[in-house]
């Protein structure tokens, strides 16, 4: 026999098929390493300045005891000149400071220089979300906000590289980024980008994520603009596992940095926590470590904000909290900050919506570390917190909010012209440089794809050949400049020729630096000044008219479009006006008020019904409902409650349907308050002709003194407002515009279809 169980409660059931019941939680456990903010195993803020200024202790540790983190950041992060004024500085005084318009980034980042690892993470976990989120509006680098992209594929196919890259570049990404399912495809993905890339503009920098060896490889060939793949990490036997020490790292970032290639560092927390080094601290005081390591290379800038490990963080109560806590603390101390969001956090729809809000509205150096501007199955570093599914939700959450995330968005005619221009290219230079031959339906099943799936190209064998290839022939971006010349596509040469000028400039090693119509935009020529209202980045008239036009917009004249669609054809149901309408004397007659713009100026409801076919529902209702129909324009009023309570005063019997152009309908009885009606349809979207009908028909039987049982319209959950609102407003519009104050009622004729026929 089955056991029997408690009956649940339906609604939990209902929540158990969310997909936020397939996220993870994790309890708060520091022995563990699942602590956020603080951590009973972390270290008093301390320090200890000998008379040679060296730094004798910190943090709790003397320097007999320090570990490489320690003993790199006591050298070269700890400025002894500002410690001590720092240091003394009560950590709740500092945080009021970081929100305070009147204390300046500059000095800020003065006191930060100062300041332990234990110092820092103490300052930042006393700021609340909102504080965060202010305080970072402050302290971001640059003046004007970016975004990076990751453009990858399933199959590393260069053609749909080359053509995702230029929509990249197209939609306004300051950098785009590659990585690769086969590790040897490395030098086919980077050829390909750099192609897509010089598309429509000559100012995207590009990074092809590979082992840090081959990655400098490729860009001193001038396939890659910039690196960030030098990971950090804010504990000792993180780092030794993986062969490196902060000394090492250094070293990398300097070699990156002397050809030209601008790097910066990648850290976040639940990094150490994952590859199980956590040493029972807290995810933020490890990366505020990571953090002080970063400023302590000379590195220009860091990726943070937890990278691969924020699903881990977030799992955790006030994990978001703390992942844009580590944000704050990369631009406090005058880092370059790509802040994260490069991976899915959540399956929940509305926690990723609600993790992107905070950096749309301070802004970032670069909001995302890797917007999956390719379908999430085509990421190849996995689904990002927003991919090219999610795109136009986000181009929608700039308008709402009146912010610069980045971006803007694009029409399909010139997305499809950006495609075609980077497939044909890439194809030239193939062939140029004789690595591969893609024939017409290779190239056309690119452009019009929406992700890998859709399209037909080279096998991977041949893909790994052509990347092969292009590193035994020690190929580079000046062959890439040639082939393309050689092709007649200057333009896109001289955008490729551009970005190479800027490796010999070296301007955009600057901190926080991207290059925007061929000039350099950084912390040093444009720094982040707010200070306040009235200061920092707006967005300038040009740039907003870019970004509010999403798809989907609408205005006066496309309402009016699409109704002239929808007018009546000759011959068909025929309403016009036959003089004043004067009250009615039989006692079942149900007057039906139409509104000023009905069948006249609108013809067509919400829902997509003919107004001509509302009224022969209600007519044909209220005859089988044992009425008398009568139709009378009100023209005084466009208001459903007083086109109804106007109809019912004109009605023998005194009830009335008020009804306007866009199908709103509504019962009235002419002893009732105008808003104490009998019977509304107020979900004009939804409703349907039978409905109509059938509110007729109740309106003829209370004519005989019935009480029947009100037509309800059910929503299903629909965000009415959101889809019709809009549409419903410039319509009403119309239909007050439309009205005379004082105006008489107006008997109309009106003869359905099937009567005219």
């Amino acid at each position: 026999m089955t056991q029997n169980r408690p009956p649940r409660w339906k609604r939990m059931l209902e929540w158990d098929k969310r997909p936020l019941r397939l996220d993870s939680f994790s309890e708060e456990s520091p022995e563990d390493g699942f602590a956020v903010l603080h951590s009973p195993f972390d270290p008093a803020p301390g320090l200890k300045v000998g008379p040679k200024g060296d730094v004798l202790e910190m943090d709790g540790r003397k320097a007999a005891d320090f570990d490489i983190l320690d003993a790199f950041i006591a050298a070269h992060h700890i400025d002894v000149s500002v410690a001590k004024e720092a240091m003394e500085l009560d950590s709740t005084l500092v945080a009021r400071m970081l929100v305070d318009v009147n204390v300046s980034r500059t000095e800020l980042e003065r006191l930060a220089r100062g300041m332990t690892p234990a110092k820092l993470a103490e300052v930042v976990g006393k700021l609340s979300a909102l504080e965060v989120t202010f305080a970072y509006s402050k302290m971001r680098q640059r003046h004007s906000p970016g975004n990076q992209a990751h453009v990858t594929n399933a199959k590393d196919d260069p053609l749909q590289l080359a053509a995702d890259s230029a929509i990249a570049v197209a939609l306004g990404f300051d950098e785009i980024e590659t990585t690769m399912r086969v590790a040897g495809n490395a030098w086919a993905n980077a050829l390909a980008c750099t192609v897509g890339a010089a598309v429509g503009r000559g100012s995207t920098l590009f990074q092809c994520s590979i082992e840090e060896a081959e990655e400098l490889k490729i860009g001193l060939a001038g396939l890659a603009t910039y690196a960030e793949t030098v990971s950090v990490y804010g504990s000792e036997r993180s780092f030794v596992d993986g062969d490196d020490t902060p000394w090492s790292k250094t070293f990398l970032t300097a070699a990156y940095a002397s050809r030209g290639i601008k790097a910066r560092c990648t850290s976040g927390a639940g990094a150490e926590l994952l590859m199980g080094y956590h040493e029972q601290r807290s995810v933020l005081y490890l990366e505020a470590r990571c953090l002080c390591l970063q400023r302590a290379m000379g590195v220009q800038g860091t990726q943070n904000g937890g990278i691969d490990g924020a699903p881990l963080t977030a799992s955790m109560p006030g994990g978001v909290r703390e992942l844009m806590a580590e944000n704050l603390l990369a631009v406090w101390l005058g880092l370059e900050c790509a802040s994260g969001n490069d991976t899915r956090t959540s399956e929940s729809e509305i926690r990723i919506g609600a993790k992107i809000t905070p950096y749309l509205l301070a802004g970032s150096d670069l909001i995302t570390s890797g917007f999956g501007s390719i379908r999430a199955y085509d990421n190849s570093f996995n689904p990002s917190l927003f991919n090219a599914e999610e795109m136009e939700d986000y181009l929608v959450l700039q308008r709402d909010f009146e912010v610069d995330g980045g971006l803007a968005p694009l029409e399909e005619e010139k997305a499809l012209h950006a495609r075609s221009q980077a497939v044909e290219a890439l194809a030239d230079v193939l062939d140029e440089l004789g690595l591969a031959t893609a024939d017409a339906d290779m190239k056309n099943s690119v452009i019009f794809a929406s992700g890998s799936e859709d399209t037909e190209t080279f096998t991977p064998r041949r893909t790994l050949q052509i990347s092969r290839d292009i590193a035994a022939r020690g190929l580079t971006a000046l062959d890439v400049v040639k082939a393309l010349a050689l092709r007649g596509r200057r333009d896109m040469a001289e955008n490729l020729m551009s970005m190479l000028r800027q490796r010999i400039s070296g301007d955009y090693l600057q901190t926080s630096a991207v290059v925007r119509d061929g000039r350099v935009i950084s912390a040093v020529n444009e720094p982040n000044n707010y200070s306040g209202p009235g200061t920092g980045y707006r967005m300038n008239q040009p740039r907003w008219d870019r970004v509010k036009a999403v798809r989907g917009t609408i205005n006066r004249s496309h309402v009016l479009a699409a109704e002239g669609n929808h007018e009546p054809p000759t011959g068909s149901a025929q309403l016009y006006s036959i003089g004043i309408a004067a009250k009615g004397e039989d006692p079942h007659e149900v007057v039906i008020g139409i509104s000023p713009a009905f069948g006249d100026r609108l013809h067509c409801t919400t829902a997509g019904h003919a107004v001509s076919e509302v009224l022969d529902a209600l007519t044909k209702g209220v005859l089988e409902g044992g009425g008398m129909p009568r139709v009378v324009r009100i023209r005084h009023t466009a208001d459903t409650s007083f086109l109804g309570l106007s109809a019912a005063h004109l009605a023998g019997s005194g009830y009335g349907i008020g009804v306007q152009a866009k199908g709103t309908a509504i019962i009235h009885q002419m002893d009732r308050l105008p808003h104490m009606n009998l019977e509304l349809f107020s979900n004009a979207p939804l409703v349907s002709l039978e409905q109509y009908r059938a509110m007729g028909r109740n309106a003829g039987r209370m004519t005989w003194g019935e009480t029947p049982e009100p037509i309800i319209v059910t929503n299903n959950g629909q965000a009415l407002g959101a889809r019709f609102h809009p549409r419903v407003a410039l319509l009403y519009a119309i239909e007050t515009e439309m009205t005379e104050p004082g105006a008489e009622p107006e008997e109309m004729f009106f003869a359905s279809p099937e009567r005219n026929a």
